[in-house]
C-alpha cells in the first residue's frame, strides 16, 4: 500500500474526494515528521509509537574493497507497534 492507496481508502471511508484524502494523509505524515524532527515522541493510541533514535558515528568496512570507512552519526525514526497491532498481526 502506498500514499495514493491510503488516500483512496481514507476518502472512501469518510465519503470525501480522493484529493481531500490525499491532503489528510500528507498532513498526518508531515505532523509526524515535524514532531520527530523536534525530538518529540509520537504516540498514537491503539497503533504504536514513533521515536527518534540517535546512532553514533562508527567505523565500517566497504564490502567490495574491505577498506575501513567512517559511517557518520545519524538520527533514525523507529516505530514500535502497540499491543492492539501486535495482537491483530499475530492472530
Amino acid at each position: 500500500m502506498n500514499n495514493n492507496d491510503l488516500a483512496e481508502k481514507l476518502a472512501a471511508e469518510l465519503g470525501t474526494t480522493k484529493a481531500d484524502g490525499r491532503k489528510a494523509v500528507d498532513a498526518v505524515f508531515t505532523a509526524i515528521v515535524d514532531a520527530a524532527a523536534n525530538g518529540q515522541e509520537i504516540s498514537i493510541n491503539g497503533f504504536g509509537k514513533f521515536k527518534l533514535k540517535a546512532t553514533p558515528a562508527r567505523e565500517g568496512r566497504n564490502p567490495s574493497t574491505g577498506a575501513t570507512i567512517k559511517i557518520a552519526a545519524a538520527r533514525k525514526l523507529t516505530f514500535a507497534p502497540g499491543k492492539a497491532v501486535k495482537d491483530k498481526l499475530n492472530g
